[in-house]
């Protein structure tokens, strides 16, 4: 048969603890008043792919556990690393400290086109997605190193969190491998 689909038993993936030895990708998930448990779930599956770093739930963003959270993230709760923090703006000033690259993913005035943006080796980043119907708050807007924004040709002005999620990580994941 050709293009046999692989089993689940035929993909080597990682067991819980591998995921949690492996060399992480050195990026930071930051999740600003998401109140979708399914996009939770999803950013947490979308993070497990890629070997993030670590996910923050910020504000009302919901954690671990929760059945609709699990729901989506197939048991990603458990691999990758999270912690909840209330205060979105404490955390970014936390991270500044710690020398971590802040990236609003955001339409807004300088804004760089994701297709356009190059991460530098040796830094970390953090990618900061906003809540489904206001986005990042412009408080964190105004405190990131950079405005990332994913370019987009259609009649709509926006993606569901989930989605941007996983074009950004992918491609952050892409250009640093290479």
């Amino acid at each position: 048969m050709e293009n046999r689909k692989l089993k689940n038993s035929e993909l080597a993936r990682k067991s819980v603890s591998a995921f949690k030895e492996a060399k992480k990708t050195p990026l930071i998930v930051i999740l600003d008043n998401v109140r979708s448990l399914n996009n939770i779930g999803s950013v947490f599956r979308t993070a497990d792919a890629f070997l993030i770093e670590k996910i923050y739930l910020c504000g009302i963003t919901a954690k671990p556990p929760h059945k609709d959270i699990h729901k989506t993230a197939l048991g990603a709760t458990e691999t990758v690393a999270w912690e909840y923090v209330e205060n979105t703006t404490d955390l970014v000033e936390k991270l500044k400290q710690e020398n971590i690259q802040l990236l609003s993913i955001e339409q807004a005035e300088n804004s760089v086109m994701l297709d356009n943006f190059q991460p530098e080796k040796e830094k970390k980043y953090a990618v900061i997605f906003g809540n489904e119907v206001k986005g990042v708050q412009q408080e964190i807007v105004s405190a990131s190193h950079q405005v990332i924004e994913i370019p987009q040709f259609g009649s709509k002005h926006s993606l569901n969190i989930s989605v941007s999620v996983g074009v950004v990580l992918w491609d952050l994941f892409a250009k640093m491998k290479s």
